[in-house]
């Protein structure tokens, strides 16, 4: 709890959120330990919030990720040359899919059927049993992030809600809501960072940490 418990020195404010944010983190842990991923919804500075957590997962964030020695050899025994670089270089990942990134396909979608199912569409293709789905919306009220929200239920797909302190539809749905205590939008999003991080890290640790 060490990752949370420095979260809340820093922001005290956020001592209302420690029991879900603590559920977020085991509802991650667990898909991940089970070869599962995470995929990550949002609009404006969400949707940049939905990016920059697959970057911290996806790569280091502060704890080196060196790959397996086996993979190392395998890399070595294609291309001495290259692979040797790469054994250096390639950092493990935990699968984190931001469905704001895929252009070509979400500007086809919204062209040619409906902007609101955007988030939906990716996830119905994207998403597997056992996967989480995030949904990241200051208001918990954003359409597109309820939409996806349906066909994550409908395909055992476990929901995490970012929003502010309201909630909205989100919370309602969602397996856990972490509320944080804001309800202007640029405050509400000040929080959400330091509360992504910290379950960024907690899943570092778990996965990358000296003792694995």
């Amino acid at each position: 709890m060490k990752h949370i418990d420095t979260l809340i020195s820093r922001y005290p404010v956020l001592e209302s959120c420690r029991d879900d944010i603590t559920k977020a983190y085991e509802i991650m842990e667990e898909a991940y330990a089970s070869d599962h991923k995470l995929l990550i919804a949002g609009n404006g500075g969400s949707a940049a919030d939905s990016e920059h957590i697959a970057g911290e997962l996806m790569k280091r964030f502060k704890t080196p990720r060196p790959v397996p020695t086996d993979f190392v050899d395998k890399l070595k025994s294609i291309d001495p040359i290259l692979g040797e670089s790469l054994s250096k270089n390639l950092e493990r990942g935990l699968m984190a899919i931001p469905l704001v990134a895929h252009e070509a396909l979400t500007t086809a979608y919204i062209n040619d059927v409906d902007g609101l199912g955007v988030f939906a569409q990716q996830l119905y293709g994207f998403g597997r049993p056992g996967d989480v789905f995030l949904g990241i919306s200051t208001s918990g009220n954003s359409k597109n992030v309820m939409s996806a929200t349906v066909v994550a239920r409908a395909l055992g797909i476990k929901v995490i809600g970012l929003t502010g302190a309201k909630g909205g539809e989100l919370a309602k749905v969602a397996d856990v809501c972490i509320r944080v205590p804001e309800d202007e939008t640029y405050m509400i999003q000040e929080l959400h960072l330091p509360v992504y991080h910290c379950l960024c890290l907690m899943l570092e640790d778990r996965f990358f940490g000296t003792e694995q």
